[in-house]
């Protein structure tokens, strides 16, 4: 058992620290322009699951912004032959799972149940479907729906 106790300050100090993003990048590609959070809610009412949950939404929807118009978002996983996922959902389970929904590259459904602790995640640009008229963008649905449902 932990019997620490933080001082006021420190646990203000922690709270802000544990938010903080930072990047470089030598594509020359804009850094620190995208929030910290999806929900501007204090940190400690967040589970590491949805904590999770809500920084990967920032990066997938970033990433989204690079592609083009014939092109959509994937993921690979390291670990196993796991594969690639093209990311069709995205969801949490409190306290610290975290699940991907979607196709593989032969087109067959895929999910991956995650926990928060073993989370490795690459994002990669796939053809869209031909069939398709525009590329999905699953990052802004995301977001969207964090913002409708925590906000």
């Amino acid at each position: 058992m932990d019997n620490k106790v933080d001082t006021s300050a420190e646990h203000a100090e922690n709270a802000v620290l544990s938010c903080r993003r930072h990047e470089v990048r030598t594509d020359g590609a804009p850094t620190g322009e995208e929030p910290e959070q999806v929900i501007d809610r204090p940190l400690a009412t967040k589970s590491p699951a949805a904590w999770a949950y809500e920084r990967l939404v920032l990066y997938i929807q970033s990433f989204e912004e690079t592609l083009d118009s014939e092109q959509e978002v994937a993921m690979g996983f390291a670990g196993g032959d796991a594969g690639v996922l093209k990311i069709e959902g995205m969801g949490f389970f409190d306290p610290d799972i975290v699940t991907f929904y979607g196709t593989d590259t032969e087109g067959r459904k895929t999910q991956l149940i995650q926990h928060v602790t073993q989370l490795s995640v690459m994002l990669r640009a796939l053809p869209k479907q031909p069939e398709q008229a525009a590329p999905r963008r699953i990052g802004f649905q995301l977001r969207a729906d964090l913002e409708r449902s925590q906000g």
